[in-house]
């Protein structure tokens, strides 16, 4: 059984779970993507973001 410091973490996010695991508001993350500074990546119907780009966000952000 993996405890959590072996847990793989995710590389991309859905909106909804990026916007729980980084603080930040859905129509906010849309904003980002729309204005070209959160790349994101479309795969069937789901946006996709990437964990590099939210951790390059947030850096940014400090």
């Amino acid at each position: 059984m993996l405890n959590s410091s072996d847990a793989p973490t995710k590389e991309a996010y859905r909106i909804s779970e990026a916007s729980a695991a980084y603080g930040l508001g859905k129509t906010k993350l849309y904003e980002l993507i729309s204005s070209g500074q959160l790349p994101s990546i479309k795969v069937g119907r789901r946006r996709l973001v990437l964990r590099s780009g939210l951790d390059a966000l947030m850096k940014g952000a400090a």
